[in-house]
């Protein structure tokens, strides 16, 4: 099996230049790269810049919040291992030119919202606890800004930032968003079908190959946690759901959720699962899925699931061979 090698990554190793007053669009797909102190802390036109051409690469960096954190890291460094280069996550004058050359569609486009980005119903917060989603008819966004932020992969402070003074609940307004998808499209293009998928705990990585065992694409991952580790093993794929519900079972005992009865939390992007589910032959309600808070991929444990993005559960998902092969490790 082909596998990259992911460098450690580099935490001082980004060059970009400092952030205006103000983010502008024309600064986002104008960005050079320049050798200045990193910008983790702050938006930054460069880092958003790569971010974009990243995912449309499908060398995922999970949300794109202009931060360039280690989820955008990982996604750099499996780039320059695709074209034979050992910069790692390190954003070189070489690794910048490949990234930009293979792509030079602006980063950031224009879209007019629809009245169906607008139409709801948003719910007016999601519960703290699972137990307490149960009754909810469904769990969909809590505002249109959030539905327009996860539609284009974005944080919703970048998609703020953006469009300063902007509402986003106005049908035909036009605002500045990423470039990730194709004008009147829900999602990025389509991947070669999925045969094998490769989930690593310790990267924190899902990469995808065809059946001839050439890499299509590495999304990050949050696999499972100390309470709950993911089990080790070659296993197939089962099902492929989008808008799945969510069926708790207290044999789970996850630490938090107090009830002793199954309960069903109903579908929608705010489900404990995401907008989409893929199972796993491991038993006892293992798949790899969504989650309702993608800034957290990567970042927090999962209750021994596989948890990316929505949108890149989704790709994944809508290209996945019948009975597909994963090796988690």
């Amino acid at each position: 099996m082909i596998r990259l090698l992911l460098p450690l990554l580099l935490s001082s190793s980004l060059v970009v230049p400092a952030l205006a007053a103000e983010l502008k669009p024309e600064a986002v797909n104008n960005a050079e790269l320049r050798k200045r102190p990193p910008g983790e802390e702050k938006m930054d036109p460069v880092a958003i810049k790569a971010q974009v051409l990243l995912d449309r690469a499908h060398f995922s960096p999970g949300e794109i919040d202009g931060r360039f954190g280690d989820n955008a890291k990982k996604a750099l460094a499996a780039f320059a291992a695709s074209k034979g280069m050992k910069t790692g996550a390190k954003l070189t004058p070489e690794l910048w030119t490949a990234l930009t050359a293979q792509d030079q569609d602006p980063a950031i486009v224009t879209y007019k919202i629809t009245k169906q980005d607008v139409k709801g119903p948003f719910l007016a917060k999601i519960p703290q606890h699972m137990v307490d989603m149960k009754d909810l008819p469904a769990l969909g966004y809590t505002s249109p800004r959030e539905a327009l932020a996860e539609k284009f992969h974005m944080s919703e402070d970048l998609l703020a930032e953006l469009n300063a003074g902007k509402t986003f609940d106005k049908a035909d307004d036009e605002i500045a968003v990423a470039g990730v998808i194709k004008p009147n499209e829900t999602r990025k293009q389509k991947l070669p079908q999925i045969a094998k998928l490769d989930v690593d705990k310790d990267a924190g990585t899902v990469q995808a190959f065809d059946k001839d065992n050439n890499l299509v694409g590495v999304f990050p991952a949050t696999v499972g946690s100390d309470e709950k580790p993911t089990p080790t093993g070659t296993f197939k794929t089962v099902s492929s759901d989008a808008d799945p519900t969510y069926r708790y079972n207290p044999d789970y005992e996850f630490k938090g959720v107090k009830s002793e009865k199954p309960f069903t939390i109903k579908p929608g992007p705010n489900n404990p699962v995401g907008s989409y589910w893929i199972g796993l032959s491991v038993g006892n309600g293992y798949g790899i899925h969504g989650t309702p808070d993608p800034s957290k991929v990567g970042k927090s444990e999962s209750h021994g699931c596989v948890r990316m993005t929505n949108w890149d559960a989704r790709l994944i998902g809508e290209n996945l061979k019948k009975h597909a092969e994963v090796d988690l490790h």
